[in-house]
């Protein structure tokens, strides 16, 4: 793999809980992967510098919680990282355009965030494909039901950046999971 996506979630946004700084911190200790972490909570302004001082790499926030998206990627890059913005399935593309030149990267959710192993929904490809036609400027990230299938869809709508958690941790070796991953994907993007 070439990231870490690390889901944070605060029982609030999201209908889960899962971890925070210490976590992050104790992973950078181990690994000089990029890691990417993704804020699902409900006030990540309070906490974006402690995930950068944790050695966070990327932040994404989601468009649907943050008030005043341009100046969280301000403060996000003030501390160092990467500024990525992320938005649920029903949210729709348009809602990026105060800010689509300003990103690194756009997270696009095809699942409602907050447990892994739902189905991928395919009504959001047309979402990625019109996110795509706004910049190139941007990584695009995809997550959310992404396994050997739903990975070519992805790729020729324009995902770059895939995040895959049941598609590789459910497999016996995560490792070739990956590896297969990565081989469609590269296939898909040489087909586009």
């Amino acid at each position: 793999t070439d990231i870490l996506h690390l889901d944070v979630m605060d029982g609030h946004f999201v209908p889960n809980i899962t971890f925070g700084p210490p976590l992050v911190k104790s992973i950078r200790k181990v690994t000089k992967k990029l890691l990417d972490v993704h804020l699902m909570i409900s006030e990540p302004d309070k906490y974006i510098e402690p995930f950068a001082k944790a050695g966070a790499d990327n932040l994404t926030f989601h468009i649907e919680i943050v008030k005043d998206p341009a100046k969280m990627v301000k403060e996000i890059r003030e501390l160092g990282c990467r500024a990525s913005v992320s938005l649920n399935p029903d949210t729709p593309a348009e809602s990026l355009a105060p800010i689509i030149d300003i990103v690194d990267m756009v997270l696009v959710m095809t699942v409602q965030p907050g447990f892994g192993g739902q189905s991928f929904r395919s009504e959001v490809l047309p979402k990625i494909k019109q996110i795509r036609r706004m910049g190139d400027n941007f990584s695009l990230e995809v997550d959310g039901g992404i396994n050997t299938e739903t990975i070519v869809d992805v790729v020729k709508a324009g995902g770059d950046t895939i995040v895959a958690g049941t598609a590789v941790f459910g497999e016996s070796s995560p490792g070739e999971a990956v590896m297969r991953l990565k081989e469609i994907a590269n296939n898909a993007q040489s087909n586009r």
